[in-house]
């Protein structure tokens, strides 16, 4: 993992979430890209030069932010983009050979039932960028045990699980891979090929009508510091993943949220 990038918003919570990255990034020598999209739609005609202007007032906000952090050794690039939000990131992604996205769940709102914001709930749900969800407030500590939750390990896509294999090899992980039936449950969905078996410590099996709801199962057996989910159109969130933002009692996790793209 050598390139993160992490979106920044205007929440009280931007400095956290800015520490974290680069405490993460520190421990695996990573670069860490701190961004900024902006839109601006002007009336025909302005004289002013908005663009220069948001532009020049973002670059100086992110150096602000950044001048209050401890940077430790890591390289930090600071970039603002204008576009919209999901084509301007992937693109950034695809240009900066992007590991890792690294974002807080809430940015604009301040609704304490809200889990993923507009914006965060947006670049999880209709991006394939692989995604690291970070409690708000949340302090780095190496990662000694994930739980991965999953109603399928059947995997199509090669290199899906780079994400997790960096992370368990970086701090020397337990994985725990936990296989949810659902309603949806299809044949060979609990096969778990070569690649997965070398990567898992220990596997377990439950039945839940959703795997959100297996993880609550088993989140106190397991207690993990990371968990460890995919993206995909009817995935872990299921309905959740219908709208952008995502309420806490639809889904909430105290610990940072792994996600990686869909498998098949």
């Amino acid at each position: 993992m050598k390139n993160i990038l992490v979106p920044v918003g205007s929440s009280s919570n931007a400095l956290s979430n800015l520490q974290y990255a680069v405490d993460f990034a520190e421990a695996f020598g990573a670069k860490l890209y701190v961004v900024q999209v902006y839109n601006v739609y002007t009336k025909a005609g302005t004289m002013l030069k908005v663009d220069d202007i948001i532009e020049r007032e973002s670059k100086a906000y992110l150096s602000d932010l950044v001048s209050q952090i401890d940077t430790k050794n890591v390289e930090i690039i600071i970039k603002t983009f204008k576009g919209k939000l999901i084509d301007t990131l992937e693109l950034a992604c695809k240009v900066g050979d992007i590991d890792l996205i690294l974002i807080e769940p809430r940015t604009t709102s301040i609704s304490d039932e809200v889990y993923l914001g507009k914006t965060s709930g947006k670049i999880i749900k209709h991006t394939q960028i692989p995604a690291l969800i970070v409690p708000e407030g949340y302090k780095f500590k190496p990662v000694s045990n994930i739980l991965f939750a999953v109603k399928s390990a059947i995997i199509k896509k090669a290199d899906v699980l780079n994400p997790l294999k960096s992370v368990k090899e970086q701090f020397k992980s337990l994985v725990n891979l936990l296989l949810v039936k659902t309603p949806f449950y299809g044949e060979g969905d609990f096969v778990v090929n070569d690649e997965l078996k070398a990567l898992v410590d220990s596997t377990s099996e439950t039945v839940n009508a959703t795997t959100y709801q297996g993880v609550l199962e088993h989140f106190q057996a397991n207690q993990p510091d990371m968990l460890c989910v995919v993206r995909r159109k009817r995935g872990f969130f299921v309905k959740a993943w219908e709208k952008n933002i995502i309420l806490k009692k639809e889904f909430y996790s105290s610990i940072p949220v792994l996600v990686l793209s869909g498998l098949k």
